[in-house]
């Protein structure tokens, strides 16, 4: 069915599409039609950062930035949903446009730069969703916060959406939002990390309840880097690590209209070079920390690359816009035990 809605999508402006077509999901979900038309994954529970998912594939965050779609979205069969990345004031994002296919490669660049309506219009939204499943809230630095201080961003999201998520996922890894990604450097990431940490702390104590924590980085760290960052995910007991953002590089797309565009990169062209980012973690990590694998997926394949890699889960979103949401069943088929 989404072979022939395809056509119409791309027709419009990348962004344009996104929002009709999530617009379709929810009122497919609301007057019935989606649960006729779904097919569901069958049940392949994972336990991972002390919870148990019903099978591993996830959404990404991006796609549902504010939580308006989360029980449209969740019909899909996901076996969680991750909403965001969320600011703690609202903010407009990038001048559009800021979204671009590169068709001919089943690419996306964006700059969306944190667009958002805010960390408490998000909670609303997750009051009001029946969903009950895993859901993860993934937290960012504002706009006009300076980087010194971007920490005190990252612990008000902490604290407003705590009692909300199953998990907190912490993104410095955009590159839409001016030096964010030098958070992801030695000094600064430890001192970021051992904030949170204790952020965590004390919000368990507050809720009565243990949140994990996942950092999202970015697949343009080198070797070092990243056995560094995997050091300090161990140093402070950081609950799983999420790789990969998008790309800032175009190796091989130079040709292609649209490529230099600025932004970041995901998609098939990001495939290879998040998934080596996931076997390098791995190897460093040894087990120590899940890693939630993510980037290029555009076949249950991908999603078994990923898995051998060492990932422990696995997270879509480019390539529901090119594949159509039949790719969550294939993938959760391709990947059970």
């Amino acid at each position: 069915m989404y072979q022939l809605i395809r056509p119409l999508l791309f027709a419009l402006k990348p962004e344009t599409a996104h929002f009709v077509a999530l617009e379709a999901l929810q009122l497919a979900y609301f007057s019935g039609l989606l649960s006729r038309v779904v097919v569901r994954p069958t049940d392949s529970p994972r336990k991972v950062m002390g919870l148990v998912f019903p099978n591993p594939i996830g959404l990404a965050a991006g796609l549902d930035k504010d939580g308006d779609y989360i029980d449209a979205l969740a019909a899909l069969g996901f076996g969680f949903i991750e909403i965001g990345t969320v600011t703690p004031s609202p903010q407009g994002g990038s001048p559009r446009p800021r979204l671009f296919r590169l068709t001919k490669v089943r690419g996306v660049i964006n700059r969306m730069g944190f667009n958002n309506h805010g960390v408490d219009a998000l909670i609303e939204n997750v009051k009001r969703a029946k969903y009950s499943g895993i859901l993860g809230i993934n937290i960012g630095k504002g706009r006009d916060t300076s980087i010194d201080h971007a920490a005190a961003d990252y612990l008000i999201g902490l604290r407003r959406v705590y009692a909300h998520a199953s998990y907190i996922a912490i993104n410095i890894s955009s590159p839409n939002t001016k030096n964010l990604r030098q958070l992801q450097r030695g000094d600064e990431l430890d001192a970021l990390l051992s904030q949170l940490k204790a952020e965590q702390a004390r919000m368990t104590d507050l809720h009565g309840r243990y949140v994990p924590l996942a950092l999202k980085i970015s697949p343009d760290l080198d070797s070092d880097q990243v056995h560094q960052v995997a050091a300090l995910l161990q140093r402070h007991h950081i609950d799983g690590v999420i790789a990969t953002n998008t790309t800032v590089a175009r190796n091989g797309l130079e040709h292609l209209v649209g490529s230099a565009e600025v932004g970041g990169l995901s998609g098939a062209p990001l495939g290879k070079k998040s998934t080596a980012v996931v076997g390098e973690l791995a190897a460093a990590l040894q087990g120590a920390i899940p890693i939630i694998g993510v980037g290029g997926i555009m076949s249950g394949c991908d999603a078994v690359e990923k898995m051998h890699a060492g990932a422990a889960l696995v997270q879509l979103y480019s390539g529901l816009l090119y594949c159509g949401t039949g790719l969550i069943d294939e993938c959760a088929k391709a990947t059970q035990d």
